[in-house]
């Protein structure tokens, strides 16, 4: 048999392998008696193969990935034996077992490692003879196994008739094959012209027709070389057939196009003779834009503009897509309401009293729009105000935007901006790419059909960025009042007033807003609610409003403020009253239950009833305790759900002056504790204590419920209290509670939530309150009913805490 050779640059290897000058033969050049001849050691090395499945005689290029094959294949050529190389059932196991492999595998050799440029390695193999698995006899460090040689069957007569059909049709079909596909090389074809060998031409092309390899090794299996013919024969007829009808394919899409511009021509001449006998459906669709246009009150600049795009699409071929992109953008102008103004209500007295009917407390936004109000009824034009409401959840602030809408007669729009990453949500998408819309800000206006709408941003603090840009950023100029009224959508390419909108963004924090963002609000904080709102805003608007959901006729059941109040205080423990309101919803279908089934019950539901329906008490309000020992001390604290009081608690015991901190303590207020003991070392004669204490005694600070993590620079006037009660032996005053940041000089600094506090003591059974004098101010804000019966002590430094606290 003639040798036949091809480049390694056709074997399928990396591109960057240098190959000039080397060949290697894709079919072995040893006479068919040698291979027969051929002995098969009983145990071999196995190689799982990946999408291959290797042919005796063929000659084909493997990647080594995994570390056992490519100690396998380096130790083969070594040695210079053979290993069996088997295909493997499924491509994605990276880590095969015996049953992941075919039993019919082929015996082969290594005839060249290539180290390739990127790193990986390769190797050109070549098959010997088929040989089956018996049995795998190791697993490391590569697979061996038993193996034993099989036998072609080859026809008795190799140039009986029917036989050499059966091979001139392989070799026919396979030159066929070669012409219509671009995906094999030009060398195939020489190599099938002048391959001699029956037997090797049959595995030739077994290995290199387009099949599966589930079909490659069924090929593999048949021992009888004309059966293998005949399967082959029936593999290449399927692959010709395809090839051919998709050349046709080709062939139809080429006079298809032709018969595109034909059908062009057709339309042009069709619509000329539409033209003489009257409108089209498109001119009719035109028509209608332009009549709808008239209709509009936008300027001059947007009326240009729209009738220039319409002269566009008089231009578009209907049939193509960006006629469709050109008719939804000239329709989404006429859908947006330009200059179109809703009239405001004037009638201060009505506004005011819907403010109060949908919402209890929020006094501070209830002013600034009703501020609005006023100045726009005197002067008759003004730039609406950009507000920002922050505090806890569920405290009102989103729904306050549709009290703010009906008291001032203006639609209402809401856009939720939490998670949003994308600057293409605020301001659209150019009108060029596919799916293209104007941003949310645009779409929101267009959806409430009035031009100046109360527009609630929700979750403002909860914007997020990306690749895509940054939203925060994109809502300056939206948040702007001296560049909103031109804001530019990419989607309208032009500009929109937006100077008109009452924008009310919500929050729960401003930690996370950009500074430039807070510039351009009016920030307005929303505190928690007390005991007493919470309790009127239960009966005024969330029981009824529960007993309307659960289908409860009016008058069957009732709460009396003094149950409310107990469902308040011992049930939720939050700022708004999000969980009150899931609990009267407990509570109204427990009712809705008994009604339903006809079981009897008091129509006035009573404080047991509470606790049969709802279960014990959840919780239990802190009351102050009267320890009687020196070193604790009463402090106030806020949290996310309103305030508390806390207690700090301290104790000497013999040592070496060690200060220990317990309670899971944030930084800060362990900071606080150094430095209210520096302060007390520093001065301790003014304080009765004797140097040698700190030297002769460890000092132990702990804050209870030491589960919940406690932070904050307020605690310092409470820990320097307790500790100079700890090493005087003097008592603290009863029921006196103390709140403040110290610095090292002794200083006594404000600090916030001084509401929350206030009202956290007052629940608490505090009489007396020690606050920085800079605190003032926030307590004169508070009303009279909240702080009456407690007394308050402003100090400036810590002697002055120790003057008042200090028995």
């Amino acid at each position: 048999m003639n040798e036949i050779k091809i480049s390694i640059d056709n074997l399928g290897l990396n591109d960057d392998y240098d190959s000039d000058a080397e060949f290697i033969p894709i079919v072995s050049d040893e006479d068919e008696a040698d291979v027969i001849d051929f002995e098969v050691p009983d145990t071999l090395p196995i190689l799982p193969l990946r999408n291959t499945v290797l042919f005796p005689g063929v000659i084909v290029p493997i990647s080594l990935g995994r570390d056992k094959s490519l100690k396998l294949v380096k130790e083969v050529q070594r040695n210079g034996g053979v290993f069996g190389a088997v295909a493997q059932k499924e491509v994605e196991v990276e880590d095969p077992l015996e049953e992941d492999l075919y039993k019919v595998g082929t015996v082969a050799k290594v005839i060249k490692v290539l180290e390739m440029p990127d790193g990986s390695t390769s190797a050109i193999i070549q098959g010997k003879v088929r040989c089956q698995i018996e049995a795998l006899v190791e697993s490391e460090p590569y697979f061996k196994a038993k193996v034993f040689q099989l036998q072609d069957v080859t026809p008795e007569d190799d140039k009986t008739r029917d036989y050499e059909a059966l091979v001139s049709s392989l070799k026919d079909l396979s030159l066929r094959i070669i012409k219509y596909s671009s995906n094999i090389p030009p060398e195939a074809s020489f190599a099938v012209k002048n391959i001699e060998n029956s037997s090797f031409l049959i595995n030739f092309i077994c290995s290199n027709t387009d099949i599966s390899v589930k079909e490659k090794q069924g090929l593999l299996g048949i021992d009888d070389l004309r059966a293998r013919g005949m399967k082959l024969l029936e593999h290449l007829t399927r692959e010709v057939q395809l090839l051919e009808l998709k050349n046709d394919i080709q062939s139809k899409v080429k006079l298809d196009i032709d018969q595109q511009q034909r059908e062009y021509m057709l339309h042009q001449q069709m619509k000329t003779i539409q033209d003489e006998l009257g409108s089209s459906p498109i001119e009719q669709e035109v028509r209608e834009l332009k009549e709808n246009a008239k209709k509009k009150k936008w300027g001059k600049e947007v009326s240009e503009l729209f009738f220039k795009e319409v002269d566009k699409l008089e231009r578009l071929n209907p049939a193509t897509g960006e006629y469709s992109v050109q008719y939804n953008y000239l329709q989404t102008l006429l859908d947006i309401p330009w200059n179109e103004y809703t009239k405001d209500k004037f009638d201060m007295d009505s506004a005011e009293n819907i403010l109060n009917r949908d919402h209890f407390g929020l006094d501070g936004v209830k002013e600034r729009i009703l501020e609005h109000l006023a100045v726009l009824k005197l002067r008759g034009d003004l730039k609406s105000p950009i507000i920002c409401l922050y505090g806890p959840p569920g405290v009102g602030k989103t729904s306050l935007g549709k009290s703010v809408a009906d008291a001032l007669g203006r639609k209402y729009a809401r856009m939720s901006l939490g998670g949003v990453h994308d600057e293409s949500e605020i301001r659209g998408h150019r009108k060029t790419y596919i799916g293209a819309m104007p941003g949310r800000i645009i779409h929101n206006i267009k959806k409430a059909g009035s031009a100046n709408p109360v527009f609630i941003l929700d979750e403002i603090d909860k914007i997020g960025s990306s690749a895509h840009g940054d939203p925060a950023a994109a809502l300056l100029e939206v948040l702007d009042p001296e560049q909103n009224e031109k804001f530019h959508d990419n989607f309208l390419e032009v500009d929109f007033d937006l100077s008109k909108v009452i924008f009310i963004a919500t929050a729960n924090t401003l930690s996370t807003i950009s500074q430039p963002l807070l510039d351009r609000m009016e920030l307005i904080e929303v505190s928690g609610y007390v005991l007493d709102e919470k309790t009127e805003i239960a009966k005024r608007h969330l029981w009824p409003k529960q007993l309307e959901n659960h289908g409860i006729p009016k008058g069957k059941v009732s709460l009396s403020k003094k149950v409310m109040s107990f469902i308040v205080e011992n049930y939720t423990r939050e700022s708004g009253v999000r969980e009150l309101n899931k609990t009267l919803a407990k509570l109204a279908r427990k009712y809705a239950l008994k009604i339903a089934t006809g079981k009897e019950f008091k129509k006035a539901i009573s404080i047991d009833d509470i606790k049969g329906n709802l279960g014990v008490e959840r919780f239990s309000k802190e009351k102050w305790q009267d320890t009687h020992v020196p070193g604790v001390v009463t402090g106030l604290a806020w949290t996310a759900v309103g305030g508390e009081i806390l207690y700090i608690e301290s104790s000497l015991s013999k040592g070496n002056g060690k200060l220990t901190l317990t309670g899971n303590l944030g930084d800060v207020m362990k900071e606080s504790a150094v430095l209210a003991l520096e302060y007390i070392k520093s001065n301790c004669k003014d304080f009765g204590i004797e140097a040698k204490t700190f030297d002769e005694n460890n000092i132990h600070v702990h804050v209870p419920e030491g589960a919940i993590p406690k932070d904050g620079p307020s605690a310092g006037i409470t820990m320097a209290t307790a500790l100079v009660s700890t090493f005087s032996g003097r008592k603290v005053k009863k029921r006196i509670a103390m709140t403040g940041e110290i610095t090292l000089r002794g200083k006594v600094l404000p600090v916030g939530g001084i509401k929350e506090k206030i009202l956290a003591a007052k629940r608490a059974g505090i009489k007396e309150i020690v606050l920085s004098k800079n605190n003032l101010k926030d307590v004169s804000e508070i009303k009279e009913i909240y702080i009456d019966g407690l007394e308050f002590h402003y100090v400036n430094n810590i002697k002055e805490v120790l003057d008042v606290a200090i028995i």
